[in-house]
């Protein structure tokens, strides 16, 4: 019984090339990510930024923040190479990026990719100039921009100004409405005048970014309602652990089930000693739970309960993840179609057979008082009965012959 994925309702938008990866135009919502080392340091950004590849972000994106760092970035591009990784690479540019990148033309062509803050590329009589050589530098070197607004660098020039036309309307909005649209026009505006600057609207990628999740919500329904710009999803500062996962979950999840967002990126604290690679973990995840894609196996496993006194299954579940995740990138390489697959480890008689019967390969484990047996279920049906001190051996085995029988040797 294979998990088929259901088609949802996509927001029309531009398709932009980033590299080799397609953002928008009907294509597979994408994964980003962004490196939390010193840029100037090659030897640890390259590494991380395989890393984050490899752990499936479809794009990185790097803090361009000084001339060590700008020139840095031609040589994390050699660095990938020679591991073998070809992913595409977003510069980050605050405040001075337009020097760094009519100073350093090198680290300019090796980016794939420029990120523009419209609320700190330059102040007052400056803004427009320093803007226009950015793009003008995109032009150059045949790249597309994300134009990122933030409400932690909103321009406050622009804010002020909607804020005093807001007190003299006959009814006026909220401060947070304000604020909200303030958001939408500094992306807008700013990309009609990258569009006026010769900038082609297939190279144009937009955000607005809020770490509060209804505030995010409203501000790319708004977003999205007022133009086919591709667009990229995040809640900015969204927080440490289950906090940022449940905030960036419920607000992506929301936005993605309306058809709004062409690429993701979850944006977490790390923990003191944790992964960069859990922000990119977490986006798979969304995106595979709501059907939208598919990165590797579902396994499905029951929380427990009083009939389930033995952590067996527990160890099991947890056993059979950490296995999937070890085999996908032979299984990803040699087996098309494999991420599609749906696994059960249930913990006794109520749900476990029902669940294992809807999965692809299910086992259910005896709970307690009942008779130690665990009976394997494959495409639905009863395949045979697992027991003994090696049953998470023994159903390492049933996936791998399942994997070899089901999904293609590709050629």
């Amino acid at each position: 019984m294979s998990y088929q994925l259901r088609p949802f309702p996509r927001r029309q938008s531009t398709k932009v090339r980033i590299g080799s990866v397609v953002v928008g135009g009907g294509a597979p919502i994408m994964v980003q990510s962004m490196t939390n080392t010193d840029t100037a340091d090659v030897e640890a950004t390259a590494d991380q930024v395989a890393a984050l590849a490899r752990a499936g972000s479809e794009v990185v994106r790097l803090t361009v923040d000084r001339q060590e760092a700008a020139r840095a970035v031609p040589h994390i591009r050699d660095r990938l190479a020679n591991l073998g990784v070809d992913v595409p690479l977003v510069g980050d540019f605050h405040y001075n990026g337009h020097t760094l990148l009519t100073q350093h033309p090198a680290c300019a062509e090796a980016l794939d990719k420029y990120r523009i803050n419209p609320g700190n590329v330059g102040f007052r009589d400056k803004r427009d100039t320093q803007f226009a050589t950015m793009i003008e530098v995109a032009l150059r070197h045949a790249k597309p921009v994300r134009i990122g607004v933030n409400w932690g660098s909103l321009d406050k020039e622009l804010l002020t100004r909607l804020m005093d036309e807001n007190a003299e309307a006959r009814k006026p909005k909220t401060a947070t409405e304000v604020t909200h649209e303030a958001l939408v026009v500094s992306a807008l505006a700013s990309a009609a005048r990258a569009e006026e600057l010769g900038l082609g609207r297939d190279k144009i990628i937009l955000s607005c970014k809020v770490s509060a999740v209804q505030d995010l919500i409203a501000v790319y329904a708004s977003l999205a309602a007022r133009g086919d710009y591709a667009l990229h999803l995040g809640l900015t500062e969204a927080g440490m652990g289950s906090k940022g996962i449940v905030a960036s979950t419920a607000a992506l999840a929301i936005l993605l089930q309306r058809g709004i967002g062409d690429t993701i990126r979850v944006s977490l604290t790390p923990e003191p000693g944790g992964e960069r690679t859990q922000e990119v973990a977490v986006a798979q995840e969304i995106l595979q739970t709501m059907g939208l894609r598919a990165f590797a196996p579902l396994v499905t496993a029951c929380p427990g309960c009083g009939r389930t006194t033995s952590t067996v299954f527990q160890h099991l579940a947890q056993d059979i993840q950490q296995y999937v995740r070890t085999r996908m990138p032979e299984w990803r390489q040699n087996h098309p179609g494999v991420e599609t697959m749906n696994l059960a480890v249930m913990g006794c008689i109520v749900n476990g057979p029902g669940e294992s019967k809807h999965a692809d390969i299910g086992i259910s484990l005896p709970g307690t008082g009942e008779e130690p047996a665990a009976p394997v279920f494959i495409d639905g049906r009863k395949a045979m009965t697992l027991r003994g001190p090696t049953i998470a051996e023994d159903f390492h085995k049933v996936i791998d012959d399942y994997v070899k029988t089901r999904y293609e040797r590709r050629s």
